[in-house]
């Protein structure tokens, strides 16, 4: 298999195939050891790490092989009865992420009903600040991405009427920087994965004529490597979460076809891993579950549906989801 050496002079082997079967494999099996190094020191994310592996077994239909009823039960305990929220895990404190990565589980099982869903809505409601923007959780902090899991959440509850939306939207496009990107915060860098959060926004709130698609495509495209691979910003290393953050948001604008699908596949299926299943961030490290699901979900939207689900690109869940609540964010068609 090729190697990426400071992403120059690769080659990658165009021939390689997907290891669907050991990718099915390495999910479904992810966690079952409670007493593994990995699974203790992820306690502080492990909703989101419920989801990626729920939606990345559904992605394949294979998510019969988690156990539904242990995972609601999960996400039960999880809700904080004072604040409605939900935490990453039974003990700490909520926060909007594991809100998001809950609901969207939830949603997947088509479950919504197993929680108290008003006190969601009070609780991402309290977090909305007067300028529009949004608190993660208590202690304050304002980005952007919380901006989205705003939107997310409210629009999978059918609850957006209870937000400012205006002034939400008028705080996101605050950050929109001078090359079309957006980052955390007003001035703060460009960032493919806010740019996503942003763009994401934007589609769920159908304000999608705000940006300059045609600069802040650039911007992205600009991000395909010699590898293939997509990075973050500006003189960073490929990797393949960035995969979905720069497709998805392509995806959205309607300009997907912009960068070299066939160089970015390549350089997904070189980051597999042979023999355990599951991708990693680049070439010859280890596979993880969280770009396992955005290798994963990039490959969806690369176009193959034969051995995945079709992805919705806002809100990285299979397209049916979305059909089943009549949900559907603005994509732009060139």
């Amino acid at each position: 298999m090729a190697r990426i050496v400071n992403d120059v002079d690769i080659s990658v082997d165009s021939s390689q195939e997907l290891h669907l079967q050991k990718h099915i494999d390495y999910i479904a099996n992810h966690g079952k050891d409670q007493n593994d190094f990995e699974y203790c020191m992820t306690e502080f994310l492990r909703m989101s790490g419920i989801y990626w592996g729920v939606t990345s077994l559904d992605l394949m239909d294979k998510v019969n092989l988690l156990n539904k009823a242990e995972i609601i039960d999960f996400i039960k305990k999880c809700q904080c009865p004072v604040t409605g929220g939900i935490s990453p895990c039974v003990g700490h404190d909520p926060h909007i992420l594991y809100t998001l990565s809950a609901i969207q589980i939830l949603c997947t099982y088509d479950s919504l009903d197993e929680i108290d869903i008003e006190a969601v809505a009070r609780y991402v409601t309290s977090l909305q600040q007067s300028d529009g923007s949004f608190f993660g959780d208590k202690w304050g902090e304002v980005d952007t991405r919380f901006s989205f899991c705003a939107v997310a959440v409210m629009t999978l509850l059918k609850k957006m009427h209870l937000i400012n939306v205006s002034k939400a939207v008028d705080f996101v496009m605050s950050c929109c920087n001078a090359d079309g990107g957006f980052g955390s915060k007003p001035m703060a860098e460009s960032h493919a994965g806010l740019i996503y959060c942003c763009v994401g926004f934007l589609s769920v709130t159908h304000e999608l004529h705000r940006l300059d698609c045609d600069k802040l495509a650039w911007w992205l495209c600009e991000r395909q490597l010699p590898s293939g691979g997509l990075n973050g910003r500006p003189e960073k290393l490929p990797d393949v979460c960035y995969s979905w953050w720069v497709l998805a948001s392509l995806a959205i604008m309607g300009r997907l076809h912009w960068i070299s699908s066939e160089k970015l596949k390549n350089f997904i299926l070189s980051c597999q891993d042979n023999e355990t299943g599951g991708f990693s961030d680049r070439t010859g490290n280890l596979p993880d579950i969280f770009h396992t699901q955005f290798g994963l979900g990039a490959l969806s939207l690369l176009g193959d549906h034969t051995n995945f689900k079709k992805m919705n690109p806002t809100f990285c869940m299979p397209q049916y989801i979305l059909d089943r609540l009549e949900i559907k964010p603005q994509v732009l068609c060139l």
